[in-house]
């Protein structure tokens, strides 16, 4: 099935996707001729389609030969604000819009995908491909959007990949539970008074304040969260006062809380609500927080794991399979879906041996395109692995519970 020649062929067919993708970027919840582009591939391949009136997302559902379990793969689609700054012949075409986060190749390797079961449908079950719009637009992303339109109903599992600048192509990451953070957003407006600099007790300074409360951010952080957690508070943006000789009435932060437990997660919100009441309080001043619960923490679960491991090692061989990899405070909507199925996500390495490395959301990224084809290959033989794993299983998990009911 690869052998040389037919590899590459395929591979190059890859690449052709995948630049064409990249040449034509569009952002969140703009992915229309993204979404058409897949379409008219997937049609070409003889492939249902599903489209949806409300966004931009698609699904390819290939039949086995024979009834079987459900086995879902998804990718993203959508592109970033941000100028791309190369000078490949297959940069962005669409200015201060660019995938700079590799969605472009994530769609090539969806669609390898649907060739490789279209092709070779031989097998016992379904497999669905998902082309999510949306992922950037966090905290609601565009997970929600397809498991709201009963695409993972009748699911066994579900598979992910992103590509991963940190790993030399030709590996990938890979761990059982908390592989990506969960990401929360918040804005917070510290009300003062203005007055003449000259006459400072006149007013309520809302800098001083806002500076108070970063510093009490810290201290919550340092001393108030067990230092084993994986957490981060972040002020991202902050924007205050009218004119250098008047003081601030009022102040605005952005940022956001990465945890990696759910238990940390809940105790970060109502630490900064004392931290902002106390700090404003004792100045007179007021204040107001919206907080936003976005992406959830994305935790693989334990039997797809063990799936996707394997098939990683039949591919690209043990050594290249790390899979006790360190998670990060990064965050992916794929972690809905695994909130509602058993799934796993993993990193594929895209960073040639000797290339200057640029990370993900770099005016500048680009990677290793022998990625793509090495792709397909783990995520095709996970697919294998699955529909015959999950044709033996008699009973699914209870998502709550995430306790193995698979007899090894």
């Amino acid at each position: 099935m690869w052998n040389e020649r037919k590899s590459a062929n395929f591979a190059r067919q890859l690449v052709s996707w995948r630049r064409m993708f990249h040449a034509y970027p569009e952002v969140s919840r703009e992915e229309k001729q993204t979404s058409e582009l897949i379409v008219s591939i997937l049609n070409n391949m003889d492939i249902e389609v599903k489209t949806f009136n409300n966004h931009y997302g698609v699904c390819g559902t290939i039949y086995g030969k024979y009834p079987g379990p459900v086995v879902v793969f998804r990718c993203d689609m959508d592109a970033l604000s941000i100028t791309e700054v190369t000078d490949v012949p297959y940069r962005s075409t669409n200015g201060g819009v660019m995938h700079a986060c590799g969605h472009d190749g994530h769609m090539a390797i969806a669609l390898g995908l649907a060739e490789m079961f279209s092709c070779h449908n031989d097998f016992a079950g379904t497999v669905k491909i998902l082309f999510q719009p949306a992922e950037e637009a966090a905290p609601v992303g565009g997970a929600d959007l397809l498991i709201k339109e009963g695409l993972l109903d009748n699911a066994d599992v579900i598979f992910g990949l992103h590509l991963w600048p940190d790993l030399p192509c030709g590996h990938i990451g890979i761990r059982s539970g908390p592989l990506m953070a969960a990401s929360d957003r918040f804005t917070i407006r510290i009300l003062g008074q203005g007055a003449h600099v000259g006459q400072p007790q006149n007013g309520i300074d809302s800098i001083t304040i806002a500076a108070d409360v970063i510093q009490g951010f810290g201290h919550i952080m340092n001393r108030q969260i067990d230092p084993l957690e994986m957490a981060t508070l972040s002020i991202g943006k902050i924007q205050g006062g009218e004119r250098y000789n008047v003081i601030a009435r009022e102040v605005e932060m952005e940022g956001t809380v990465r945890t990696l437990g759910e238990k940390v997660r809940s105790e970060i919100k109502a630490k900064m609500e004392r931290a902002l009441s106390g700090m404003t309080s004792v100045h007179g001043g007021d204040y107001t927080l919206n907080y936003q619960y976005g992406y959830p923490i994305l935790d693989n679960w334990p039997k797809p794991t063990d799936i996707v491991t394997h098939a990683a090692k039949q591919v690209i061989g043990d050594d290249a399979v790390h899979n006790n990899i360190k998670p990060v405070l990064a965050s992916e909507d794929f972690g809905r879906y695994l909130s509602k199925v058993q799934g796993a996500y993993f990193w594929l390495g895209c960073t040639k041996d000797g290339a200057e490395k640029h990370g993900l959301h770099s005016p500048d990224f680009d990677f290793d395109e022998d990625a793509l084809l090495i792709g397909v290959k783990i995520m095709y033989q996970t697919g294998l692995n699955a529909l015959v794993h999950y044709k033996k299983e008699e009973t699914i998990m209870d998502p709550k519970t995430k306790q193995d009911s698979i007899e090894e």
